[in-house]
């Protein structure tokens, strides 16, 4: 009897411990990563419409091979400023900057939760409300809008790795 009542005042601290602390997968940065050279953001957006109607590929990381989409924003910004990123969305989002939405520049990156999880689709912002992404629905990277419907619902934030 007592043995059962022990047991049950574990289970019972066990779960009320794991409901008072929520697992960060990755620690925040002490400092974001970051591009110095804002001039290099005219660059990502150039390079980011040369693979419009590049194939996409779950885990891709080339435009040979196709790409996803963490794995077409790592592309452009090692080719462009010779800077390694994560190859995930959500890692990419816990190592940049947020940025208010009204204050996007293009070369920003913008985060959408697509798959019920946090920061799981990314593109980069072109302006005009547009964004480059890889989606993998339709099949190839292409430009969509920040107000359409889908995207509107599940937009979820703006980061840069801009220097002001």
């Amino acid at each position: 009897m007592l043995r059962t009542v022990l047991l049950g005042l574990a289970t019972a601290v066990l779960l009320l411990t794991g409901c008072g602390s929520v697992p960060r997968p990755v620690p925040l940065p002490a400092s974001y990563l970051r591009v110095g050279d804002p001039s290099k953001a005219d660059d990502v957006v150039v390079y980011a419409l040369g693979l419009i109607d590049t194939g996409y590929r779950y885990g891709g990381t080339s435009p040979e091979g196709g790409l996803d989409c963490s794995g077409m924003v790592s592309h452009i910004y090692e080719r462009v400023a010779g800077l390694r990123l994560p190859h995930s969305a959500a890692r990419i989002a816990w190592n940049t900057r947020p940025v208010d939405r009204e204050a996007l520049r293009p070369g920003d990156l913008v985060f959408f939760n697509t798959l019920d999880r946090a920061f799981s689709h990314v593109g980069i912002y072109i302006g005009d409300g547009r964004f480059v992404h890889a989606p993998s629905g339709s099949g190839r990277v292409r430009v969509s809008r920040l107000d359409q419907p889908y995207f509107a619902q599940r937009f979820e934030a703006a980061r840069t790795l801009f220097t002001d």
